[in-house]
């Protein structure tokens, strides 16, 4: 299974250095001088780091393959990806993993598909494209979804009203009257 390890962002001076947005708990294991890396899409791979550095927080690479701006700038986007046994924490999912999963109610009825996870400041949340064809960004807690049965193709839902498009209507009925509306 291939797990992300960063997502390569914009060029840094003009030696090939980029910027990386981090998707890994240990960089310096992963993005050790000398690690090569795979890559999606696989065409711009693999890389092999040659130096690193932190500057406030923020991760640099240089790659071996990369030797100018130019080079550099046509990385950005490209993920870099490692090989990686299957997690047998409980509650514990690759993105690659929910991809696919069906969204239902805790009834059963359908909610739609989950087509991606989106990593946010305060939370993961899932994005499910409902039947509609709307993206509605469902939170990943446990008290809004609390059922990932990744085996069993399905994820529970239970979204607070007017979360989800499909229920956005429905809210707006429910509203009191504001003073001075009819």
């Amino acid at each position: 299974m291939q797990l992300t390890v960063a997502t390569i962002g914009r060029a840094h001076g003009l030696k090939g250095e980029v910027a990386l947005d981090l998707r890994t708990e240990t960089p310096e294991e992963r993005l050790a001088v000398g690690a090569v890396l795979a890559t999606e899409p696989a065409a711009a791979g693999p890389l092999t780091v040659v130096r690193t550095r932190v500057q406030s927080g923020r991760w640099f690479v240089a790659f071996a393959e990369v030797a100018d701006r130019t080079g550099a700038e046509a990385l950005r986007g490209v993920e870099l990806v490692v090989d990686t046994p299957a997690s047998d924490e409980d509650d514990a999912w690759y993105p690659h993993e929910l991809v696919g999963l069906r969204a239902e109610r805790p009834d059963g009825s359908p909610v739609g598909e989950v087509v991606g996870l989106e990593h946010l400041p305060a939370q993961d949340a899932l994005v499910v494209r409902e039947p509609d064809g709307s993206r509605t960004l469902v939170p990943f807690v446990l008290a809004i979804v609390p059922v990932v049965d990744v085996a069993g193709g399905r994820v529970v839902v239970d979204p607070p009203a007017g979360l989800l498009a499909a229920d956005a209507d429905a809210a707006l009925l429910d509203e009191p009257a504001q003073p001075g509306e009819g």
